[in-house]
């Protein structure tokens, strides 16, 4: 496992143990508000936090804080790998991967997921370089180092 895929377990594990809990219909809600110690009445005391996601309004700065502190964890990890080779190249290659990039040619859905873009390639040498190699690597066109 590389180390950007060592992060993202890492932090699936802490999300997993929130009290978030996903629902798609209202069978789903109730045993969720359930599980999260309200009963079907208390609708007014959860918020939707998109994919299905729900969690008691109470604990919803916890969770951002959470997220908040994930961005901020590979936000230094991309900046302490000056060459692009180490974390950034894990990171891009990894996603690259999960979004097909080898089966479709097209990266703007990677770059999105990870909130980069094109002009944040060009304006950072190592970020562009770990993106240029992973790709490569991806295509055939480099060998194991």
């Amino acid at each position: 496992m590389n180390k950007y895929e060592e992060m993202k377990a890492r932090q699936q594990e802490e999300v997993n143990a929130s009290p978030i809990f996903f629902a798609f219909g209202k069978t789903q809600l109730i045993e969720g508000m359930k599980k999260i110690g309200l009963s079907e009445t208390d609708t007014d005391k959860i918020c939707h936090i998109g994919g299905g996601g729900y969690i008691k309004k109470t604990d919803l700065p916890a969770l951002k804080a959470m997220f908040a502190r994930h961005r901020e964890e590979r936000a230094e990890a991309v900046k302490a790998d000056t060459t692009g080779r180490g974390f950034i190249f894990d990171m891009f290659y990894t996603e690259l991967n999960n979004h097909e990039f080898g089966y479709t040619g097209e990266y703007d859905d990677t770059l999105e997921a990870l909130g980069y873009t094109e002009e944040d390639l060009d304006s950072n040498p190592a970020l562009r370089e770990g993106f240029d190699y992973a790709i490569a690597k991806i295509l055939g066109y480099k060998e194991e180092e």
